[in-house]
């Protein structure tokens, strides 16, 4: 079962993600922000306070997104600090 171990996110709505099995990917937000569950997270300040539970990024309402989502729709990347 693939879960996060380490996020960091960004400016740009955008999370830096390490997973277990050793992999770095970004995965961009932008698209899920309309969703009314997201919403919130529109706000800059609020996006960038995450927190890693249950093998996932969740945000201070309980607000999180599958971590097989995270893998999957993350885009690899090289050097990337998390």
């Amino acid at each position: 079962m693939i879960k996060v171990v380490e996020a960091v996110a960004n400016e740009d709505f955008s999370l830096n993600l390490k997973f277990n099995d050793g992999s770095v990917k970004r995965f961009d937000a932008k698209p899920y922000l309309d969703y009314e569950v997201f919403k919130p997270l529109k706000n800059t300040d609020y996006f960038k306070r995450i927190k890693i539970a249950f093998g996932t990024v969740q945000w201070a309402d309980e607000q999180d997104i599958s971590p097989d989502t995270l893998y999957l729709e993350g885009k690899d990347v090289v050097g990337l600090e998390v």
